[in-house]
Parts: structure tokens; C-alpha cells; sequence
């Protein structure tokens, strides 16, 4: 009898099995994401890494998630959902590529990351689901202001993109047809296909190894020791109801602000996480669709539970979320959903708002609270046309025993920054400005991170302009007693004698050949009171231009003699 039939007669694999399977699904999963990444075309994905990959079970749960971003998991789970609703399993082949991105029918969460799914099957039967989703930098639709998702681009359902390892020329011709970009969508969908194609050929090679009984085998265990492990960790949370609430500063087409409100529950080994009393659906593109929300809300807890507890479904199964339909947290079509990345940041802070309660060495003060951004879209001096996203990072909030990290990005965003080198080969603007924003960090006994300034000079004129972001009029909590950090800023030809300052959210700007736009995004908040913190820690940021001597004197306390001393050094370094 061979070990894998010795496995598959026990049908309960033993825990060295289970865990070399386990570990070779993530290390599938992360190969997939690095796949697509070295094989893609575009920028945003290649440079930025705006691109998740999975391995999911035959009914669509997560099986293993690559370390990459929290929030693309939503697209993931809904896809192979969406599978599942609209195809019966004798439906679906060998070689099968599916591929979706719309939100209110493929289960996408907005239409720039566009997901490809591909069914492992083994004798006849569905085992295991491989999936990516890739951020396209241009998907069609409006260059401008984008009032419902018909102007935000191309709108996949679920359909097939292969059948049967074929190439459905005719889906293929349709999709690039409505892009601004053909070729750049197409070398991205090859890579993802390519992704897909690496994912089964390591699905393959453990089926080869333990059999397909195994293979389900250890799924199962896996599952259920992750509920377990999210079941101890829950149970670590005193019970009752936390409650907490932020808001969203305008949609960019209204500046009224958006609360987003939340009842957080822990009972009996769960946790349920209410949204009732928050904002109904709006009419700028930051609504999210429930899987969105729902993925948001896994990161958090996640974090707070055990942050090595692995991604699948059992710890999934101990987590409720209730979203009301046709709010800004479950939005209904043709609701706008193009820039919901900010909201899902929102929803991260109130969990993490509710909890700190209860649990506040667990968490952290708010982070910068947004994916800041701007869009692109020009042509270059030889009439080619150009579209490029680039997100910033900001502060991560402090909690009870550090300082927050600086400029970097948070939650449920995880997305690389674009080497100036490679932004100005590659498209006619200039970086003038990439730096630490000063006093952005909220002041506390632990500083919150500080936030990012970079600034951009077209070298072409006639360039459509799209930002967005958010935390410009309400800035990151700080806990304990710890400060708030700092809000963002967009500024229009700054330094110059007519400077604009405009909203985080601006969608139909127009830059000519000179102009400059500059981003600063948000800090985060501090941690314990200020007064708290370590002199020697304060004096150090004052000498590394972190912190002002205003701040230093003002807020931390301290003397004025250490403090210019410690300015004169910023300035003086040599000395």
C-alpha cells in the first residue's frame, strides 16, 4: 500500500500531512501572484503589485490567499460564487477560464480588478477552484466624473474567457474593443491566464502526490482547525456589544459627511459585525459592494484575533456580517463603486474604533484612513495614449507599545510604490517632490505615522486628472489620549502666485504642459498622551525633521534649549 492510499483509507490525514498540504496551497497561491506579476505588462501591475491570487474549495470558500491585498479577496469569493449560481457542475470543463469584474453580476467590487477563475477537476469532479484578480489600469468609460457604474467602464458578467483550454476570440475581441489600451489589456490577461495555468499544475502535483481523498481530507481539517483557532481567539474578547462610528468626508460630488456606523458582537466563540445606521448609498463612486465589506471586515478582525490565523473559511464561518442593502457599505446598482477602496479603509477603522473599547492594547489608533490617489490620462508627445493610477501610501497608526510606521500602505491595501525612475521613463511628468510630510504623525506616548507628499509636473499638456482619497476635513483618531494625525491635502500649481487647494476627491481636472498638482495624504493618530512620550524619541524626530519645534515644545513639553538644538542639528548635519 502506497502512503497516499494509507492517507486516503483513514480518511483523517495525520498532522504532519495536513500542515505540508496546507503550506503548499499558500506557497501555490503566493507562486500564482508572482506569476502574474513578472508576466504582466502594465505598470500598475508590475511595478505596484496591485494583484491578489487564491486557492479556493470546490463550493468557492478560501482555501489559501497569497500575501498581497486583503480587500481583492471579495472579488475572489464572489466570482466563484457567481460560478456556482449560474453553472451546474456538469457545466463546467477541463481548461474552463472564467472571468468577471462587475459588482452586481460576476461579484466583483469595482471594475478595474477583473477576475479570472479556473476549475481544477480530477475524474470529472470539481476540486478546488484557482483564482487572480488583476488592477487594469484602464478598463473604458468615462475620463471624467463617473455618476453609476455604466461610466466606470466596461462591465464584465461571469463568462467564459476559455472553454475548454480554447480562447473565446469573440469574449476577447469584445473586452479590448472598449478599452482605451488593447494591447496593455491583453498582455495582462495572458499573464493572469498564465497565473491560473501554474496554480493547477501545483494542484496537480499534490493530487499526484496524496490523492484526491487526501487532498479533501486535509481541506477539511485545515477548515476546521482554522474555526478553532478563531474560536480561541475570540474567546480572548470579553463579551458584549461595541459600538462605534466615523464618517466619510463627502463623495466628491456632495461634501456633506457619510457615517459609517457599526455594532460589533462577540458571543459564544463569534463575532458579529453590524452596520446598521450607516449612510444609505451615495452618488460619488465610493459605495461598496458587500463582498468588499465583508472582505474588509475578515482583515480586521483577522488582525485583532490572531493575525496567524490562515485566510480560509473556517475562520470565515465564525464571522457575521450584515450589511443593510442600498446603503454605502451594500450598495445596490447602478450605485458607483469605482474608488471604494477609501470606504473599505472606513470600515477597518470602525472595527478596530469598536474594539479598542474593549481590547485597546490590540489595536491601534486610525491609519490614514484612505487609499490617496491619482489617475492619469494624456498622450504622450508622439500622440500615444497613456492611462496610469498611482496610490500613496500614509501613517499607520501607533499602538500601545510602538510608534505607527511612516508613509506606508495600510489594511486592506498592500500595494508597492512606483520608483520615480520608473513613473518618468515611462510617462511624460517629472516627480519634484516624494517625502515625509512633517507633523503629519499624531502626537501620543507612541507617534502615529506619518503621511506622504509627492508632487507631479506635467510635461504634456491637455492631461485629465482624477483624484481620490479622503480624511481632508476629519483627521485619524488617536487612542488613549493620543492625538490625531494629520489630514491630506491636493494643491493645485502650489508655490507659485496662484496656488488652488482642492478636495481629496476631484474628478474632472484638466492640467496643462507646467502645471503641477500636489498629493499629501493623511498621518495617523497617536497613541498614549504625548507628554508620555521619551524625550530622547521626540528630540530624535525633531533632528530628523519628523516633528516640528513648535510640536516638540508645544504638545511633547519639552524645553526649549534641547529643542533648538535638536532643529539646529536637522538643519546642520554635519555639525
Amino acid at each position: 500500500m502506497t502512503g497516499s492510499d494509507a492517507h486516503a483509507s483513514t480518511n483523517q490525514p495525520d498532522p504532519i500531512t495536513t500542515e505540508v498540504v496546507g503550506s503548499s496551497l499558500i506557497a501555490a497561491a503566493n507562486e500564482m501572484g508572482e506569476v502574474l506579476v513578472r508576466a504582466a505588462f502594465s505598470t500598475n501591475i508590475k511595478e505596484r503589485r496591485d494583484t491578489s491570487a487564491a486557492v479556493l474549495d470546490p463550493n468557492g470558500d478560501t482555501i489559501a490567499q497569497a500575501s498581497h491585498i486583503p480587500l481583492h479577496m471579495g472579488s475572489m469569493l464572489g466570482l466563484v460564487h457567481a460560478i456556482h449560481e449560474r453553472r451546474p457542475a456538469s457545466d463546467i470543463a477541463p481548461g474552463d477560464v472564467f472571468i468577471a469584474n462587475d459588482p452586481y453580476s460576476g461579484g466583483g467590487t469595482h471594475l478595474p480588478d477583473v477576475t479570472l477563475a479556473a476549475p481544477f477537476i480530477v475524474d470529472g469532479e470539481v476540486v478546488a477552484f484557482v483564482a487572480n484578480v488583476a488592477h487594469h489600469g484602464e478598463i473604458g468609460g468615462s475620463n471624467s466624473g463617473v455618476p453609476d457604474i455604466y461610466s466606470e467602464g466596461m462591465r464584465i458578467p461571469l463568462i467564459r474567457l476559455h472553454n475548454a483550454g480554447e480562447l473565446n476570440n469573440d469574449v476577447m475581441d469584445l473586452i479590448l474593443i472598449n478599452c482605451r489600451l488593447p494591447n496593455e489589456r491583453l498582455a495582462d490577461f495572458r499573464a493572469q491566464v498564465a497565473s491560473l495555468d501554474m496554480g493547477l499544475q501545483r494542484l496537480g502535483e499534490l493530487v499526484a502526490r496524496y490523492g484526491v481523498d487526501t487532498l479533501h481530507a486535509c481541506l477539511r481539517r485545515l477548515e476546521e482547525q482554522a474555526k478553532s483557532q478563531s474560536r480561541a481567539g475570540i474567546g480572548t474578547i470579553p463579551e458584549g456589544v461595541y459600538r462605534f462610528s466615523d464618517r466619510m468626508d463627502g463623495d466628491g460630488v456632495d461634501d456633506s459627511p457619510i457615517p459609517i456606523k457599526v455594532a460589533v458582537t462577540i458571543a459564544d466563540g463569534e463575532v458579529r459585525c453590524d452596520f446598521t445606521g450607516s449612510a444609505p448609498q451615495v452618488r460619488g463612486p465610493i459605495n461598496l459592494p458587500y463582498y468588499a465589506t465583508m472582505a474588509s471586515v475578515y482583515y480586521a478582525l483577522k488582525a485583532v484575533i490572531d493575525p496567524t490565523l490562515p485566510a480560509n473559511s473556517g475562520f470565515y464561518r465564525t464571522i457575521q456580517v450584515l450589511a443593510p442593502e442600498g446603503t454605502i457599505v451594500n450598495c445596490l446598482p447602478p450605485s458607483p463603486c469605482l474608488f471604494r477602496s477609501d470606504t473599505a479603509q472606513r470600515i477597518v477603522d470602525v472595527v478596530l474604533g469598536a474594539l479598542a473599547e474593549v481590547i485597546p492594547d490590540r489595536v491601534t489608533a486610525a491609519s490614514n484612513g484612505a487609499v490617496s490617489g491619482v489617475y492619469f490620462l494624456g498622450r504622450r508627445a508622439d500622440d500615444s495614449y497613456y492611462a496610469y493610477i498611482e496610490t500613496l501610501g500614509g501613517g499607520m497608526g501607533a499602538g500601545a507599545n510602538n510608534d505607527g510606521a511612516d508613509g506606508v500602505q495600510v489594511h486592506t491595501t498592500n500595494t508597492s510604490n512606483l520608483p520615480v525612475e520608473a513613473l518618468e521613463l515611462e510617462y511624460p511628468m517629472l516627480v519634484e517632490r516624494y517625502e515625509l510630510a512633517p507633523d503629519s504623525g499624531g502626537p501620543g506616548r507612541h507617534r502615529g505615522g506619518m503621511g506622504i507628499v509627492r508632487e507631479y509636473r506635467m510635461l504634456a499638456g491637455g492631461v485629465q486628472v482624477r483624484t481620490k482619497g479622503d480624511r481632508d476635513r476629519t483627521a485619524p483618531w488617536g487612542l488613549a489620549g493620543g492625538h490625531s494625525g494629520g489630514m491630506s491635502r491636493v494643491v493645485r500649481n502650489p508655490d507659485t502666485d496662484a496656488p488652488t487647494e482642492l478636495r481629496a476627491k476631484e474628478y474632472d481636472l484638466l492640467l496643462d504642459v507646467g502645471e503641477t498638482i500636489r498629493i499629501v495624504t493623511p498621518g495617523a493618530g497617536g497613541y498614549g498622551p504625548p507628554k508620555e512620550r521619551d524625550p530622547d524619541a521626540v528630540l530624535r524626530d525633531v533632528r530628523e525633521g519628523k516633528v516640528s519645534a513648535e510640536v516638540a515644545r508645544d504638545v511633547y513639553g519639552l524645553a526649549e534649549e534641547e529643542i533648538m538644538e535638536a532643529a539646529w542639528a536637522s538643519i546642520n548635519p554635519e555639525r
